[in-house]
């Protein structure tokens, strides 16, 4: 997986849960408070899609829903490079499973989506954590993202996760 920032340890953002409703943007925190990324939702669009931001207003990444699909799926367009498809595995027995396809290796989210307590697990291991448990603010939950490990990807996948927690 491809970084784009360094780190000694893993860094952590504050997202915001159940931030759906049509045209919301929310600002994703760095674990300090400060301003990291911004979520903007598009209104005028035929199916649900958000757009990952800097803080510039560039954007990192587009996920939305395809028109047509067989099962749950999303995908992320990032500029410049391969798109991600984050899709539901059709096989779960004991917990909630996602396959998220990707140029550089693929990944698998395990855990609990609904309770915002999940793990993204790459060829090499662990390479985020979701977790509600990091911050006391409720309606929020953390994704804390391995050293070298591509943040705004991470977060993509955590939006992604939660149009599908959302049934919608």
């Amino acid at each position: 997986m491809g970084s784009q920032e360094g780190g000694a340890g893993p860094r952590r953002f504050r997202m915001r849960e159940r931030f759906f409703d049509l045209g919301e943007d929310f600002t994703v925190e760095d674990e300090a408070g400060r301003p990291a990324f911004r979520v903007d939702g598009k209104v005028l669009t035929l199916r649900k899609t958000f757009v990952l931001e800097d803080l510039d207003g560039r954007p990192l990444a587009t996920i939305r829903e395809p028109l047509v699909s067989l099962r749950d799926t999303v995908v992320i367009d990032r500029p410049g490079r391969p798109s991600a498809t984050v899709k539901r595995a059709l096989f779960s027995l004991l917990r909630p499973r996602f396959h998220v396809e990707l140029a550089e290796g693929d990944l698998e989210v395990v855990g609990d989506i609904v309770g915002h307590e999940f793990t993204i697990r790459g060829d090499r291991g662990d390479v985020a954590r979701i977790s509600r448990s990091w911050f006391r603010i409720r309606d929020a939950y953390g994704v804390e993202v391995e050293p070298g490990e591509d943040a705004a990807l991470m977060i993509s996948i955590a939006v992604a996760l939660e149009s599908f927690d959302r049934g919608e």
